[in-house]
């Protein structure tokens, strides 16, 4: 019993952390915070995570295998083809992030405040120089660089809900317009995606 509790106890402590953390940025959080939105006292919390930067960086992994974890083992396939590679890239992408339309500018804000910290979190060899994905890549458009690919990709996807608190501050899209015109997106990108490969 006790370690069910220690298990929901610490799970309480990183969906709070993630919460807070995402709304406040690293610099901008306390662990008093965290210990409020998840209903406990600081003791407690410090007793699970002596510090906020390793609570951080928990929170941090658990992100990035929510950002790359179903990703990376489609585009490091050989048995999928580039074609497929984008189908399914689209679809797990855009599934993830409706569920969670703040966690490309979360991840990038705080690449750029702690990227020492970050940075290592990311599978970067697994995801852009991984040999199978960019020998699809040359070997369907040999005059291409990889890098434009897989950074338009990346644009096409990520940005809108990078660039979602402008689009509502401006009153550019209302929330209800906004997942039309990312549902709309998720059929678009992989056709533009495929049009950049077979032009």
């Amino acid at each position: 019993m006790d370690s069910e509790k220690d298990i929901s106890t610490e799970e309480k402590i990183l969906i709070s952390a993630s919460k807070v953390f995402t709304e406040k940025g690293f610099s901008g959080t306390r662990t008093r915070d965290i210990a409020e939105e998840a209903g406990i006292n600081l003791a407690l919390l410090n007793y699970y995570f002596r510090s906020k930067e390793k609570l951080f960086e928990q929170v941090m992994k658990v992100k990035i295998v929510l950002l790359f974890g179903k990703i990376i083992p489609i585009i490091t396939s050989e048995k999928i083809s580039i074609e497929e590679k984008i189908d399914l890239v689209s679809e797990k992408y855009f599934e993830i992030l409706s569920k969670n339309s703040n966690l490309p500018l979360f991840v990038l804000s705080e690449i750029q405040k702690k990227p020492s910290n970050i940075t290592s979190l990311i599978p970067v060899d697994q995801f852009l120089k991984t040999s199978v994905l960019l020998k699809q890549i040359r070997e369907k458009k040999p005059d291409l660089n990889p890098l434009h690919f897989i950074v338009n990709f990346l644009s096409m996807t990520a940005f809108p809900y990078i660039g979602k608190p402008i689009l509502k501050n401006f009153n550019i899209l209302s929330d209800e317009e906004f997942q039309k015109f990312v549902a709309e997106r998720k059929t678009l990108v992989p056709l533009w995606t495929k049009m950049i490969l077979n032009s």
